[in-house]
């Protein structure tokens, strides 16, 4: 997972970095059952988890064997495959509760006209509900707690990011008809175009896939025309990819070699971010292919203190105005800006702060950039912060449509 620096590696990844042939190389390759001896099976490359994985941890006391079958879940993520398969992940009634929840926030979100915004795919394709998680938990407490409490997705998520790992759900709905996304990574570089990630160096890209785990949990039996996620076994080991998967012959490839994995009600799957997936078309005739997304964050994810940066920026704005005015380079006022703003778009509230158009919703840093260049006065740039802050979540999170209102 490392990046070891020397004169041949690059520090900034190029377009010369994405090497089909040595993508192929790493790709290529056959996933060995003897890497994998908790697994049930390999199916398509993948390691399916199941009876065997539930006898190695009948006993809640033996922490060993739980370390053993963590240590294989890193290897399979990191330097295996990148995805693992957990079948009945998620007891049949338990799922049952938590659809009855999701699909009564899917519906208030259509009466109150809600939703459109969606990372790979054409808004309104499909149903989403973001910030799924706190919505569900408001909803119906006890049928979140019995559902939260599998084991299996703690033995992940502390397998791959240690102890302190923060939850998200966004559920996800394919209606027949619904078109496969384009093939991708995901958060943090996954998030970006491909200039924007080119700026970020080569140790980035590397740790990048270890501050996120991706999680999915199939909510209704999902055969292969239902279009579950299509994914690119070992594609997570090019330490270009997250520049690769924006450029079309890495895209071709992608399509002539994924694989696809039927999924029944309650399994779960959890891949590396930085696997190359995308879910696939739901051709069939009446499957809505229904899926919580799961994005577990490392609590390293985080800064030391807070910082008020919607009250810096106010601050600092009639000084740029004025430098701006007497002729301060561009490349001046983006410096103060980058430490004054909140430059990341995230964490947010996408059921108000959309992706729409793009990846990801503008920064509070695009904001107050976006002011200078458009010579708005500091009343006008308080009210779009405000308003900035408010979609972001600045207000209580209330569960339901009352709200305004994973990619995989």
């Amino acid at each position: 997972m490392s990046t070891p620096t020397s004169a041949r590696t690059p520090v900034w990844f190029g377009p010369g970095d994405c090497d089909l042939d040595a993508f192929r190389a790493l790709v290529e390759v056959r996933t060995r059952a003897e890497d994998h001896p908790h697994a049930d099976s390999l199916e398509q490359g993948v390691p399916v988890y199941g009876e065997r994985l539930r006898t190695r941890l009948a006993d809640p006391a033996d922490l060993a064997a739980r370390r053993e079958v963590q240590a294989e879940l890193v290897r399979a993520l990191a330097d295996g495959p990148g995805i693992v398969v957990f079948r009945g992940a998620f007891a049949p009634e338990v799922v049952d509760r938590a659809t009855a929840v999701f699909r009564a926030l899917i519906a208030e979100q259509r009466a109150a006209g809600g939703g459109g915004g969606d990372h790979f795919a054409t808004p309104g394709a499909n149903d989403r509900v973001w910030g799924a998680l706190d919505k569900f938990a408001l909803r119906d407490p006890a049928a979140f707690a019995d559902y939260y409490a599998a084991d299996v997705l703690a033995l992940v998520c502390e397998a791959w990011l240690g102890p302190g790992y923060q939850v998200t759900s966004q559920v996800n709905v394919v209606n027949p008809g619904g078109t496969a996304q384009r093939a991708h990574r995901d958060y943090h570089l996954g998030f970006m175009d491909r200039e924007q990630a080119l700026r970020y160096p080569a140790h980035v890209h590397a740790l990048s896939p270890a501050l996120t785990l991706q999680g999915a949990v199939a909510h209704v039996d999902m055969p292969v025309e239902s279009g579950p996620t299509l994914y690119l076994p070992h594609s997570q080991k090019h330490p270009a990819g997250y520049v690769a998967f924006h450029q079309p012959e890495f895209t071709a490839y992608f399509e002539e070699h994924r694989v696809q994995l039927p999924l029944a009600q309650g399994d779960a799957a959890f891949f590396n971010p930085a696997l190359f997936h995308g879910a696939g078309s739901n051709v069939s005739a009446d499957v809505e292919r229904m899926a919580n997304l799961l994005q577990v964050s490392s609590a390293f994810g985080r800064a030391m203190e807070t910082v008020d940066t919607r009250a810096v920026s106010s601050a600092v704005f009639g000084v740029l105005r004025e430098r701006r005015a007497a002729g301060a380079p561009r490349d001046w006022l983006r410096n103060v800006v980058a430490v004054a703003a909140e430059a990341y778009p995230f964490p947010t509230d996408l059921d108000r702060d959309q992706p729409v158009g793009g990846l990801a919703p503008a920064s509070e840093a695009d904001l107050l950039l976006r002011a200078l260049e458009q010579d708005w006065d500091r009343q006008r740039l308080e009210a779009e912060l405000d308003a900035a802050q408010e979609r972001r979540g600045g207000g209580p999170r209330r569960g339901g449509a009352d709200r305004a209102g994973s990619t995989a």
